[in-house]
């Protein structure tokens, strides 16, 4: 007798359909599946419940452990992500903008990763969506090296990627044709602006009533054109500005009229320096002295130029005079030369610096009418800073930040007068910043990469002797990356980490910090402040310990701009690798 199961009867030996009508199985086709699907099912026997066979060697198969699904794994993940991105942009707030976003994308990775890893070694999907999948990535990403390259880096290592085939945007730009013409550099106006961070060389400028309120007296473009590649700004001298640029192999100092915009003169040399993390072109900017333009390249080549013509004086190659080849000096000064001349008396003083591993000189004066070698100074590898003149404790002297020492020195000599550490590598956490003379005995150092700011007092003890100590140091202050500061009534104005901050200078507290502008630039006008941001905007603001207050702002430039803006009377220059314009602001009557 067949089992009843859900009122059929079950019986494979009898070959009938279950309602017993006696017809076959094999001709009700609805009967015949029916009984097939009973028969392959494993119901058990009511009457008789199955005994296990120790004899049988067929085990029951196992269900595949599942991991957890996507979903499940997604959101650990995220969640995970989102704590460890919280720590590192909420809570880790004395760390240095790209040291957060190097953290940031390595967090990143290791979750997409541990995903990948996930899915393709341990999830329930089929081998062939897992092979496909991976095959998938693998395509996908060679495709993107193969056809993606990193153009630029901001100054918080943020990638901008191109396509490979793509040229550079100086490489885009032709040899000047222009016919030269003559230019007067020997004349000298109250407006002029000769030299790096202006007639002092302290991003200052004094006697310039700016309007206060852009808003409704907006800047006025004059000109905006292309230029070459390259961080070096505009000296302007009786109408005219002169900055160094790159266009393709070759390293150009030109001469442009601020009216107009227009191109007067140009001297090019065979050389070019590029990294990806710094960029292409020169990086120091032209000094303007009785007619005549002295730069120094990105590659160490040192030019005296008649301002009047462009056409060559005297041409010293630094690196040929210590010895070093381009690649050498790359592997020692890292982002390339990006010293701005500096003439004292009728000497032009540049950091001369060495080989990586030595042997080392600070500083190198050559006679500013002839180019002959007068004097070498002090044993330190050279930096990103230019050499300032300045007064300390009665003495006149050459200040310079080296490599990892700030120092002092005689100018009849070079001789040193004085040396204090200030940590840094021209291969990593770099020296940028100007060493600035405070008062007649103190000397004021900020750096980025975590150093901050530290107030010096230099001072002379009987017989002679030089001493050095610290007022006050604080890391958490004036992390100033690539640009200087701005000393104004007893405070100090600079970008720290790209956040304009103000700090009281007997103190080193920090009074307010406020207002992202990324690693751009600051110039003094007055009791006002021109911040250039590293996005190309221009604004204004207050120079004041009553807080951050902007009169305004505009786009001034597009894309990355680390250069220092210069100001010819009301005539605001700006430029960076790609763009230069020129702006008139609305002044007091």
């Amino acid at each position: 007798m067949g089992q009843r199961v859900d009122g059929l009867l079950r019986n494979p030996a009898a070959g009938y359909n279950a309602v017993g009508r006696g017809v076959p199985a094999a001709c009700d086709p609805l009967s015949a599946w029916l009984t097939a699907s009973l028969m392959s099912t494993d119901l058990p026997d009511l009457a008789s419940p199955p005994t296990p066979d120790a004899s049988s060697s067929v085990r029951p198969a196992r269900r595949r452990r599942r991991f957890p699904g996507p979903w499940c794994l997604g959101i650990v993940v995220l969640a995970l992500v989102a704590l460890g991105l919280f720590r590192a942009r909420i809570l880790g707030a004395g760390m240095e903008q790209a040291n957060i976003n190097v953290a940031s994308l390595a967090l990143v990775l290791v979750a997409v990763g541990a995903v990948l890893v996930w899915f393709v070694l341990f999830s329930a999907y089929s081998l062939r969506q897992r092979g496909a999948v991976a095959v998938l990535l693998a395509v996908t990403l060679a495709a993107a090296v193969a056809c993606l390259r990193i153009e630029q880096v901001s100054g918080d290592l943020v990638p901008r990627l191109v396509f490979r085939w793509q040229p550079d945007a100086d490489q885009r730009l032709a040899r000047p044709a222009a016919e030269a013409k003559s230019v007067d550099l020997q004349t000298t106006t109250p407006e002029d602006f000769p030299q790096f961070l202006g007639p002092r060389r302290d991003a200052r400028l004094t006697g310039l009533r700016l309007r206060r309120d852009w808003l409704s007296h907006p800047p006025r473009l004059v000109w905006r054109q292309e230029i070459g590649a390259g961080w070096s700004t505009f000296a302007a001298v009786n109408g005219f500005a002169v900055t160094m640029e790159q266009r393709g192999d070759e390293e150009l100092v030109t001469c442009y009229e601020i009216a107009t915009g227009g191109l007067h003169w140009f001297h090019a040399v065979p050389a070019r320096h590029q990294t990806v993390l710094g960029g292409a072109g020169p990086r120091g900017t032209p000094t303007i002295h009785e007619g005549r333009v002295y730069a120094l390249g990105a590659t160490g080549v040192l030019r005296c130029l008649d301002g009047a013509t462009g056409r060559p004086v005297w041409i010293e190659d630094l690196l040929a005079r210590i010895g070093v080849s381009a690649e050498e000096d790359l592997s020692a000064v890292a982002w390339g030369r990006a010293h701005s001349p500096l003439i004292v008396d009728d000497l032009v003083v540049v950091p001369l610096g060495g080989p990586a591993r030595g042997p080392w000189v600070s500083l190198a004066a050559f006679d500013k009418a002839t180019g002959r070698l007068v004097w070498t100074g002090g044993d330190c590898q050279a930096s990103y800073s230019s050499p300032v003149l300045a007064t300390i404790a009665g003495q006149r002297q050459i200040l310079i930040v080296n490599q990892d020492a700030v120092s002092g020195h005689d100018p009849a000599s070079g001789q040193p007068l004085w040396k204090h550490p200030w940590l840094g590598s021209s291969r990593g956490d770099a020296n940028v910043s100007q060493a600035v003379p405070v008062s007649h005995d103190r000397v004021l150092l900020s750096k980025g990469y975590g150093g901050g700011a530290k107030l010096l007092q230099v001072s002379r003890a009987a017989g002679g002797r030089w001493q050095v100590s610290e007022i006050w140091s604080n890391s958490r202050v004036l992390r100033t990356k690539y640009c200087n500061v701005v000393v104004h009534d007893g405070h100090v104005y600079g970008l720290s980490d790209g956040i304009l901050e103000c700090v009281e200078l007997a103190s080193g507290r920090r009074v307010w910090k406020a207002g992202r502008y990324a690693q751009g630039q600051v110039l003094g006008v007055d009791d006002w402040l021109v911040v250039q941001a590293e996005s190309g905007e221009v604004a204004l603001v207050q120079a004041t310990p009553a807080g951050h207050r902007e009169g305004g702002r505009f786009a001034a430039l597009d894309g990355k701009t680390w250069n220092n803006p210069s100001l010819y009377g009301r005539y605001l220059l700006v430029r960076n690798a790609e763009q230069a314009a020129c702006y008139e602001l609305a002044v007091e009557p």
